[in-house]
């Protein structure tokens, strides 16, 4: 393929997203999981929108009290599920920065000092469930710090031919990989899993890196988290078809962030957003669930890589495009402290109150609104509509038998003119949206956007515009 990649910038950026699109899925045995069905997912998670929270950044006092005494806050957003990142000691052994990774872990059975005690860990997942909130664990089953307790079990890890102990990755010096070859050792992290469950009624787990680790592993755990906790969420830090069989509710969307990556920051045809989505419907099992992200503890803030408005534009694509939307530790303020690799390994409050940022609040509270007001958001049904700039702009469809709504979202920096083809677009208006500014009226065959503009149209239903469409 290395004369692809000596075309243009913008078939690199085709074949870089759609490279992303086939990752972590091809099998040995070839195996054809889009003729599957997907595991089905608790409607909760389906209807919900997550919220991702690094406690030690949250707040001043980066502690579990400094999260649950904005759970109001939180709840007042609209957000109905929290993935609290880990919460247990961090290594002090070859630890990367002053603090070190959260995902460089200790002891399982235990709480951070530095972030409180189990007792607070129990009233931030009780101020949840009150306020109507699922709470979700972070699970990094894969590795460990160097000097976690789990040491004493050396067979418990991975090791070279002379019987030392290595990094699951090389690149990851600060943890010590385990070998889930070993069944004790599968045995003793379902066991850790049920104890947070029994212990802190979480109601479920964000598994780190699930692609490293077993899926007959995840399979098993997932039967015994079940026989305590009947729906349980399990949401897998991959892009891994399998995993959503018999394991999984929920992944990763890592391929339309790619792809959304290259669109907004390389200059890559908007289209390719459709192709992206096309792919992954052609090799995930039927009703497959992702998750929708722009911005997490892995990569830099969205507003400082695609600037405020163009990560607005990325916002509005993940909020109303199929799957489950994801909001990370300020990102409803527009913060664009450093985040990731090395940031994460250090203290970088959330700034509440940065200059020159449009009333994101309202805006996300608005498109969570659409969710929860018309169940067709949260469906799997999207039909994507031809427009006349489709290398600027995304065109798609989102309803059932009472609404329509059309989504249009210039991903470009600069304006632009497009028409829809539709066979009847009459009666659709543009939905007013609380932080949004006025907008025209244009007709859906002739718009006008501004740089990064997007609007959502809306029409109720009759029987002639299901006729016509």
């Amino acid at each position: 393929m290395r004369h692809l990649f000596q075309n243009t910038v913008k078939l690199c950026a085709l074949v870089t997203a759609l490279s992303w699109a086939f990752s972590q899925s091809i099998r040995a045995d070839d195996t054809n999981f889009s003729v599957q069905n997907a595991r089905t997912s608790p409607q909760w998670l389906r209807d919900g929108v997550i919220y991702e929270i690094f406690p030690r950044d949250f707040s001043s006092s980066g502690t579990l009290n400094g999260v649950t005494a904005h759970l109001d806050q939180i709840k007042s957003l609209g957000v109905t599920i929290l993935w609290v990142m880990p919460i247990h000691p961090i290594g002090e052994k070859s630890r990367k920065g002053d603090l070190g990774s959260p995902y460089s872990i200790k002891d399982y059975y235990a709480v951070d000092p530095n972030y409180g005690t189990l007792d607070d860990f129990k009233r931030l997942v009780a101020g949840a469930h009150k306020r109507n909130m699922k709470v979700i664990m972070d699970l990094v089953a894969d590795h460990t710090s160097w000097d976690s307790v789990m040491m004493a079990h050396p067979e418990f890890y991975k090791q070279d031919g002379n019987g030392k102990i290595i990094p699951p990755d090389p690149g990851w010096t600060d943890v010590a990989g385990l070998n889930y070859a070993n069944p004790q050792l599968c045995d003793y992290m379902i066991a850790m899993m049920k104890y947070w469950v029994q212990t802190c009624d979480v109601d479920g787990f964000r598994c780190d890196v699930a692609y490293m680790v077993p899926t007959d592993f995840w399979t098993r755990a997932r039967t015994e988290l079940e026989k305590i906790k009947p729906g349980i969420m399990m949401l897998a830090e991959a892009n891994k078809p399998e995993l959503l069989v018999t394991a999984f509710d929920i992944d990763y969307n890592w391929p339309m962030l790619a792809t959304m990556n290259q669109v907004i920051e390389n200059g890559s045809p908007a289209s390719n957003i459709q192709k992206t989505w096309e792919a992954s419907r052609a090799q995930f099992p039927k009703g497959a669930l992702h998750m929708e992200i722009t911005d997490d503890h892995d990569e830099s803030r969205a507003v400082a890589r695609y600037g405020v408005h163009g990560a607005l534009a990325a916002s509005a694509l993940m909020f109303t495009l199929d799957g489950v939307p994801l909001l990370y530790n300020g990102m409803e303020a527009g913060d664009a402290t450093e985040s990731g690799d090395p940031a994460l390994f250090d203290k970088l409050t959330i700034f509440w109150d940065p200059k020159d940022r449009p009333p994101l609040r309202k805006i996300y509270h608005s498109l969570i609104g659409l969710r929860e007001q018309y169940p067709c958001f949260c469906d799997s049904d999207v039909t994507w509509l031809h427009n006349s700039n489709e290398n600027d702009v995304v065109t798609f469809m989102r309803g059932d038998d009472k609404n329509q709504f059309v989504v249009v979202i210039n991903f470009s920096n600069r304006p632009v003119t497009t028409g829809l083809t539709m066979k009847d677009s009459s009666g659709f208006k543009v939905m007013p949206l609380s932080g949004m500014p006025d907008t025209n009226t244009d007709a859906l065959q002739q718009l006008h956007l501004n740089g990064f503009e997007w609007r959502i149209y809306h029409r109720s239903v009759t029987n002639a515009n299901v006729a016509n469409n």
